[in-house]
């Protein structure tokens, strides 16, 4: 009998663990844990960004949930775990962190990768960027 499969995601206005999500998808039988850490950087299109505040939908939880499933899902895939973080994030600090767990490291890259991708394709999250020029905008996260 093959253990289930775990799907584990967290919309939250705490600072992400990178290591902490590595954990929550070890598994015995995983031979690859491939993780993903998004942080804040300091310029977007050349500009320079000063601060930033991610706000999200109150589906944004049940949607992050949703895709975790959907790549756990994935036969080859033991365990996914990921988060988003909301609120005001300095530069450097994490915004998704992403972990997943597999047999082999192809498949673990692949199935990270894909988390990723549609996390950033569906999650509704806006981002709140000043830049240094005093300017400022709201991105959709993708």
């Amino acid at each position: 009998m093959t253990a289930p499969t775990l799907a584990h995601g967290t919309v939250t206005d705490q600072p992400l663990d990178l290591a902490a999500h590595e954990a929550a998808v070890a598994d015995p039988r995983a031979g690859a844990v491939v993780s993903f850490q998004g942080v804040v950087r300091d310029h977007d299109h050349g500009r320079a960004v000063t601060s930033l505040e991610y706000e999200g939908h109150p589906s944004a939880e049940r949607i992050l949930r949703e895709v975790a499933a959907e790549i756990a899902a994935d036969p080859e895939v033991y365990a996914v775990a990921v988060s988003h973080r909301i609120g005001a994030l300095a530069i450097g600090d994490a915004a998704l962190v992403a972990a997943v767990s597999t047999a082999h490291r192809a498949a673990a890259f692949a199935a990270c990768a894909r988390l990723v991708d549609e996390v950033k394709a569906r999650l509704p999250i806006w981002k709140h960027q000043v830049f240094a020029d005093g300017s400022e905008e709201w991105v959709n996260c993708p």
